[in-house]
């Protein structure tokens, strides 16, 4: 899987003045598109657009101090209809306006060309186990929130803390499988894993796949295979540390590749909401 998103790599390297197509760089990695996209977002911590679009800059940015090419031409040459979107794409990178940088020389800022590797750290392992599921639901309440890497999300905080104990009882009691109890499914809009980056976040029971109750809403689930992942730790530190080597470390050590569908997580927390166990299930399909 490295492999083939390093040679991913090497061809957006040789079009970054051209035309690139996601789907071409998922060939070239064998790999699905949605797969390709959300493993480099993850990896490389900004969505496949975004580094395309920071690495056209740093190579337009040395054709601009060079001096060789009008700024039309370099503008054109990197996929920008007018001298105008180019400087506001390249102001926006380099804090400067391209003709401002070549008349003065101006220090600009680089993104480097990136590559993936393995570190092995420790040895530590990861539990998973792989089930098929019938279609199903995931019943509760929906909110749009910011994606967090560490530490508490305050919008699902409050989303929670809004439903009131009362109601959370009524949703825990409307569990019917796997994960039990109440669990938060997360539903990403784009592929990016920014921090920031809008999601929606469900937090409800898994039930069947007929909404059973009119007071909330219900999130179909379709037919399908999941990875279980399973882990103990600080909270919500650990839980937050799972979900990125899942993606970071998992994926591409494994023969597995993402789909579309929501990520669950199931959490048990110790009675000082110190620790927590948590299941984490990831929407899969077998690559072989």
């Amino acid at each position: 899987m490295l492999d083939g998103l390093n040679r991913a790599l090497d061809h957006i390297e040789a079009r970054l003045d051209g035309d690139l197509d996601p789907a071409e760089l998922a060939r070239i990695a064998t790999t699905s598109e949605y797969h390709f996209r959300r493993l480099f977002s993850a990896l490389a911590g900004m969505p496949l657009s975004e580094y395309v679009r920071r690495r056209r800059l740093t190579v337009a940015g040395a054709e601009v101090l060079a001096g060789e090419r009008t700024l039309l031409e370099i503008a054109v040459r990197y996929g920008y209809g007018s001298g105008e979107a180019f400087a506001r794409a390249f102001r926006a990178v380099h804090g400067i306006g391209p003709g401002e940088a070549r008349r003065t020389g101006a220090v600009l800022t680089a993104q480097p060309r990136m590559s993936f590797r393995l570190v092995v750290e420790g040895n530590s392992s990861m539990k998973y186990r792989v089930t098929t599921r019938d279609a199903f639901g995931i019943t509760g309440s929906r909110a749009r929130v910011p994606l967090v890497h560490e530490g508490e999300n305050p919008a699902i905080a409050a989303q929670i803390r809004g439903l009131g104990q009362e109601r959370l009882d009524a949703l825990a009691a409307l569990s019917t499988g796997g994960p039990a109890g109440l669990v938060s499914a997360v539903v990403h809009l784009t592929d990016s894993r920014e921090e920031g980056a809008e999601l929606d976040h469900w937090y409800g029971a898994v039930t069947g796949p007929e909404a059973p109750s009119e007071e909330y809403e219900t999130l179909h689930v379709p037919a399908g295979t999941w990875a279980v992942f399973e882990n103990e730790g600080p909270y919500p530190q650990a839980l937050q540390y799972l979900w990125r080597d899942v993606f970071t470390e998992w994926f591409p050590s494994n023969p597995y590749e993402s789909r579309p569908g929501p990520e669950i997580l199931s959490v048990r927390p110790s009675a000082d909401w110190k620790t927590a166990a948590a299941e984490l299930w990831i929407p899969v399909d077998h690559t072989a």
